[in-house]
């Protein structure tokens, strides 16, 4: 393979790939083994007609196309990688000659990295958040885990809202048992409106050991047409009733969850809140700081390399889709969206999101910030460890371009450090505040 580059105007440029044509040859052949099972010749059975036949049946160009598809595909990856040009685009590709016994030549115009003008990036004011925790809000978040750490207890009494019953039920319609209107030893919480409206309702005052007969109309909407508007009966056997026990703070709780005293247990949560708070700061100072250089910086952003972001995040959101049970388009018909209208919707947070991303590889390459072998041997391992891996089995399928694209996270990552450490937090009027949050 031969590659010659010509630099373009507007941060472009024009690569020229050459493949011999020996490689032509090849993919031709692999073209027809593959094509020739589904075209029919008359005078031969399917996939038995040889090569010369179909083409002068078909034309010569026959497999052309999917030949040079085919090609393109393996080899311009290889020629990405060998201009060591910065390409922040997809190409745009053209084919210049393709013909049986000459080498097969294609273009491919991309979008250049363009020059990023630096506004100051240290000494970035962010607006001041503050992190402490108050009396009230660690006495909420104690009753939060009081009730997040309740445990259901039997009780003899009649069931109240809240409560759980567990029953079972059979209904009838116009006095016939119907299909999915049987259980047994169902936990019910009374107030959860999953059953039918009024069947819960009908449940409150009622003890183990009761049978009660429950009155109910399905609603018109119902997913059975047969039961949609007609009145039913259930049958129901309370069994057990259920409910949450809330525990007492005092110092028999706290010594199980183990704090040596009230006091120890109410700092613990006074120091969680406040690093749930500073996590949830430094957020948005990275949000803050990262927007205002992006903003302020001058950068002329490619529509090409734009447009590559868009694909990709509309590619995502598909992939996201499908894996809900419903294809892509399938959704699109259901919300009454379009893909042009999807990309309108993303491109402002897209085009932020590209602004950014050039600003921070602009910092790390300034400060020359970049990831050492032990950075990537640490990424690796928090990889293997989400996935349950091992490191070196993630080395040894990790193709270049992955690698290159981590040192570039971690770079980046670092390049967030050195604006987050050299940040100016300052007070900022109401006004101010509300709009930095409508922008």
């Amino acid at each position: 393979m031969n590659v010659q580059t010509e630099t373009l105007e507007e941060k472009k440029a024009k690569l020229t790939i050459e493949i011999p044509a020996e490689e032509l040859k090849k993919a031709l052949d692999r073209v027809y083994k593959r094509q020739k099972n589904r075209i029919n010749v008359p005078g031969f059975r399917k996939g038995k007609a040889p090569r010369k036949i179909i083409e002068k049946m078909y034309g010569k160009e026959i497999f052309y196309e999917d030949a040079a598809n085919q090609l393109i595909s393996d080899e311009y990856p290889k020629a990405y990688e060998e201009c060591e040009l910065d390409i922040v685009s997809r190409p745009d590709i053209e084919v210049t000659q393709v013909e049986e016994g000459k080498p097969f030549i294609f273009t491919a115009i991309v979008a250049l990295r363009p020059d990023v003008k630096l506004a100051e990036y240290k000494g970035v004011e962010v607006t001041k958040i503050d992190t402490s925790a108050s009396a009230e809000e660690v006495d909420e978040e104690i009753e939060n885990q009081r009730k997040t750490n309740a445990r259901a207890i039997t009780v003899e009494e009649e069931a109240q809202n809240g409560d759980t019953v567990v029953i079972d039920y059979e209904g009838f319609s116009d006095g016939v048992a119907f299909d999915g209107g049987k259980g047994e030893k169902y936990p019910l919480e009374l107030g959860s409106n999953s059953f039918i409206p009024g069947f819960e309702e009908q449940l409150i005052g009622a003890a183990a050991g009761d049978e009660i007969q429950v009155d109910v109309t399905f609603p018109e909407e119902y997913h059975a047409p047969d039961l949609a508007g007609k009145d039913a009966v259930f049958i129901v056997k309370v069994h057990e009733v259920r409910r949450n026990e809330i525990p007492e703070i005092d110092e028999e709780y706290v010594e199980d969850i183990g704090f040596d005293s009230i006091e120890d247990y109410r700092e613990d949560v006074r120091l969680s809140i406040v690093q749930r708070k500073t996590d949830d700061a430094r957020r948005k100072h990275e949000d803050e700081a990262i927007a205002w250089i992006a903003k302020e910086s001058e950068i002329d952003v490619p529509e090409e390399m734009i447009e590559t972001q868009l694909n990709s995040a509309i590619n995502d959101y598909a992939n996201n889709i499908m894996q809900s049970g419903i294809s892509f388009s399938q959704y699109l018909q259901m919300t009454g969206m379009t893909v042009d209208k999807m990309r309108d919707q993303l491109r402002p947070e897209t085009e932020d999101r590209v602004r950014a991303s050039l600003v921070l590889e602009e910092i790390a390459k300034v400060e020359n910030l970049e990831a050492s072998d032990n950075d990537v041997d640490d990424k690796l391992g928090e990889m293997a460890k989400n996935y349950n891996m091992k490191v070196e089995d993630i080395k040894k399928d990790m193709p270049d371009s992955e690698v290159k694209s981590l040192k570039s996270q971690i770079a980046m990552e670092k390049a967030i450090d050195l604006i987050m450490e050299n940040i100016v937090e300052v007070e900022k009027a109401e006004d101010e505040e509300e709009k930095s949050e409508e922008e």
